[in-house]
């Protein structure tokens, strides 16, 4: 954006350096220009004078500050260009003369990156303003008794221009009795006096009426003008004097309305009305001054008139007159120089210039988190400041020098937004006054999140207790994790980690709600087939990257007693009649029977035990309810019926209790037989093709298969281990030596489950029953074998063989 000049402009352009010098010390660019410039004119290109890409000015934000409430440049964020936004008037800006200098400090403020850029802006004067005097027409009286040479001060002109183009000179018109006199005061001020070159006559010429014109050193000059009228009066030859030219009082600011700072005291030597003194302000005391102090025409008391700011002006010159009362009265003038002493009445400043209202908790320290400036209008100590943190010592921040006016607040330690989401940092300064004047500024800022914790289960390991036979999709567990993040980072996602049992899937067997992480059992199981399961589920959060945890489920099937017991000795087809025979001439005690149920269940579900549901003579037999032996009790009389009938019912342990009954037709003969004994084999009638047996032996005959398979692969792997150096213990290992023996019969073993399973169908195929029993005290079983024989004849001979027993502890 550019704005036509006129030629007269351009050429006032030209003349100035429009320099950016760059001061390693002063981190400054300054430049120079002339004072109203047309808006839209460009100054330079900031971007090149920094070392910055102009094309990345838009996308960093840059800005200037505003000074005095208005944007006098602003910069072109496309192309980098410092350009004028607003008319410059020097004499506005800088309205004091002490200096020639005008400078405009501003400071180039970048974000993201932070960084920032002072800039001094120096206004050239130009020569828009011409001379004038306070009044047009500038009365004097001067005595006709005035010796030549002697000296009249006149109101001098005044030109806002400084420099070159402030007043150079002052002309007077032509005139045979005057002339004047041209002095620079300390801060080039030029001042005039009036001369006398002859002495008056105001018989002659009462009047005098002069030309005063005032001239600069601009190019073109300036000039103003004023009309001088002398009044010749009558002699009065003494003028009143002050006791110095020269008065020097120091004042406090802020000193109430009415103090007295001095009081003058001029004398005159004349007499009566002519030694009458007035005291009055010169002209060359600012209105500005005169609005702050009063003085007292006749008694010459200076007073505070208004308040007085050691901020807005530090010293005042007061110029005094001391005028007779004579119908010619003489004058005598003095200066008063009033120095201010500050006080501490201003209090510090804090300026916010960057600031960024949240930070992410994984930022690292160093993090600028703002610049911040702090200012007093004091000076000396009382404009001295300190910039400090409140309860710093618990706060992950510092404050960090950056340059001599800026500091910046930093990270100085890893911040947890799991441990506090967000801080209010309040900045306290103080100044170093007596007493100490303070400010504080707060402000607010936000931690946002980080994927930083994945999440967690109460508990790494889970065990859970589910009866067989349960409903499909029935509620197992809520497994539910914790993650202390936010929004999507703690969105948790439950998963079953794959795992195959026996070919199949374990998410085919459970299902876990990805939502809320609810486990439910799929399908129905059975005790008697599965009675455990081992799997891990694995918690995720929605986080990226995400983060997840996993923990272990251990589902223990708990056993029914959905099984009910098993007859398998002695063995008949479904619903037939057990028939014994057993000579009469048996003695007490000898063993009719043994009654063997099996239970598919465990533990109390398949600890059977054995009554007498009808018995035809109670006092002739009895039975061991634990191993379900049928005994004589006495022996057999005449008297005593040739067929007993016995109904055995076989009762699990299981709530409510299962059963199985068999019933048994006891006939006695008269031939003289061998007796029992316990190590005689006595030949059962067993049908091993019956069409029940039929069946259950293929369908462990396949059971059979795959544990010989599994023990095939052991006893390879065990072969292959050396062999320890001392016998090894009773346990498992011996028992399945056993197991692999070619016989077993007339032997008792107490075993798990698994070897009873491999016993049964491997004596079964060897022509042999095989039957399990539980002991009284619940500790093991009785595991027995029996061998088969042909089928029994009510005539034929027949051998029994009592079941040695042995126990031994569960593997």
């Amino acid at each position: 954006m550019r704005s036509a000049m006129d030629p007269w402009r351009r050429r006032q352009l030209g003349f100035v350096v429009l320099s950016a010098m760059w001061s390693l010390a002063s981190a400054v660019t300054r430049y120079s220009i002339p004072e109203e410039i047309p808006v839209g004119t460009v100054i330079a290109n900031i971007a090149t004078d920094l070392g910055l890409d102009a094309h990345s000015l838009l996308e960093r934000k840059v800005k200037l500050d505003h000074i005095h409430s208005k944007k006098y440049l602003e910069i072109n964020e496309k192309t980098g260009e410092l350009f004028i936004a607003e008319k410059i008037d020097r004499e506005y800006l800088c309205p004091a003369k002490t200096s020639s200098f005008c400078f405009l400090k501003m400071d180039v403020i970048i974000e993201s990156p932070i960084r920032i850029f002072n800039i001094e802006l120096e206004i050239m004067d130009i020569n828009d303003n011409a001379p004038q005097f306070r009044r047009e027409r500038i009365p004097l009286d001067i005595s006709e008794s005035a010796t030549p040479g002697e000296r009249f001060s006149l109101t001098n002109a005044v030109d806002a221009d400084v420099g070159e183009n402030s007043i150079e000179t002052y002309y007077l018109s032509d005139s045979d009795t005057f002339t004047i006199e041209i002095q620079s005061g300390s801060d080039g001020t030029k001042y005039v006096d009036l001369v006398l070159k002859a002495s008056l006559d105001r018989e002659k010429q009462a009047v005098h009426t002069l030309t005063l014109s005032a001239v600069d050193g601009g190019v073109p000059a300036r000039s103003g003008t004023a009309s001088l009228i002398v009044q010749v009066l009558d002699i009065n030859d003494n003028a009143p004097q002050f006791d110095r030219q020269v008065y020097s009082v120091d004042l406090i600011e802020n000193a109430p309305i009415g103090t007295l700072i001095m009081q003058l005291n001029a004398t005159d030597l004349d007499e009566g009305v002519n030694a009458e003194v007035i005291y009055s302000f010169t002209l060359y005391t600012s209105e500005k001054t005169q609005e702050k102090f009063s003085l007292d025409p006749s008694s010459g008391e200076i007073r505070v008139k208004d308040m007085i700011d050691f901020e807005e002006v530090k010293s005042f010159e007061m110029y005094v007159e001391a005028k007779d009362k004579a119908v010619n009265p003489l004058s005598g003038q003095c200066k008063i120089l009033v120095f201010i002493t500050d006080l501490n009445d201003n209090h510090p400043e804090i300026t916010i210039k960057s600031f960024q209202s949240s930070i992410k908790e994984n930022d690292p320290v160093g993090t600028v988190i703002a610049v911040i400036s702090v200012s007093d209008r004091d000076s000396g100590d009382n404009g001295k400041v300190v910039l400090s943190i409140h309860n710093a010592e618990i706060l992950p921040f510092a404050l960090n020098k950056s340059s001599e006016d800026f500091l910046e607040l930093i990270v100085t330690e890893s911040i947890d937004r799991e441990l506090k989401n967000s801080y209010d940092i309040t900045l306290y300064v103080t100044d170093r006054g007596t007493p100490p004047l303070t400010d504080n500024e707060t402000i607010s800022l936000t931690i946002q999140d980080v994927n930083d914790n994945a999440p967690t289960f109460p508990q790494s390991f889970y065990t859970i207790h589910l009866m067989e036979n349960n409903e499909p999709g029935a509620l197992l567990a809520s497994l539910t994790a914790h993650d202390p993040d936010l929004h999507e980072n703690q969105y948790i996602v439950y998963f079953i980690i794959e795992k195959e049992i026996a070919n199949t899937s374990m998410s085919m067997l459970f299902s876990i709600n990805p939502e809320n992480g609810n486990l439910y059992a799929l399908r129905t199981f059975d005790y008697e087939r599965e009675k455990e399961f081992l799997f891990h589920i694995e918690a995720r959060d929605s986080g990226l990257p995400p983060l997840s945890n996993n923990m272990t489920v251990h589902i223990i099937i708990l056993d029914q007693n959905d099984n009910a017991p098993l007859i398998v000795s002695p063995w008949r087809p479904q619903g037939a009649v057990i028939e014994e025979v057993i000579p009469r001439s048996s003695d007490k005690g000898s063993l009719v029977t043994k009654v063997i149920a099996l239970d598919a269940d465990s533990m109390q579900n398949s600890r059977i035990t054995y009554q007498f549901l009808q018995i035809t003579d109670t006092t002739l037999f009895s039975l061991d309810q634990y191993n379900g032996e049928i005994r004589t009790t006495r022996m057999f009389s005449y008297r005593d019926p040739r067929h007993q009938r016995l109904v055995i019912i076989a009762r699990d342990n299981g709530d409510p209790p299962r059963s199985a009954t068999v019933t048994i037709k006891i006939s006695t003969v008269e031939q003289v037989v061998t007796q029992f004994t316990e190590t005689t084999e006595v030949p059962i009638e067993y049908d091993l093709f019956t069409d029940l047996n039929l069946y259950l032996l293929i369908g462990l005959g396949s059971v059979l298969f795959l544990l010989l398979i599994t023990i095939l692969v052991i006893i390879v792997l065990k072969c292959q281990e050396p062999k320890p150096s001392q016998a090894a213990p009773q346990g498992r290992n011996s028992i399945i030596s056993q197991r692999n023996s070619s016989t077993i019969a007339d032997s008792t073993l107490i075993s798990s489950d698994a070897y009873w399973y491999s016993l049964f169908l491997a004596e079964t195929r060897k022509g042999k029953v095989v039957v399990r029993q539980p002991l009284p005290d619940g500790t093991g079983f009785i595991v027995s074998s029996i061998p088969g024989s042909a089928t029994l004849t009510e005539t034929s001979a027949s051998r029994s063989s009592t079941l040695q027993e042995s126990s031994s502890d569960l593997p």
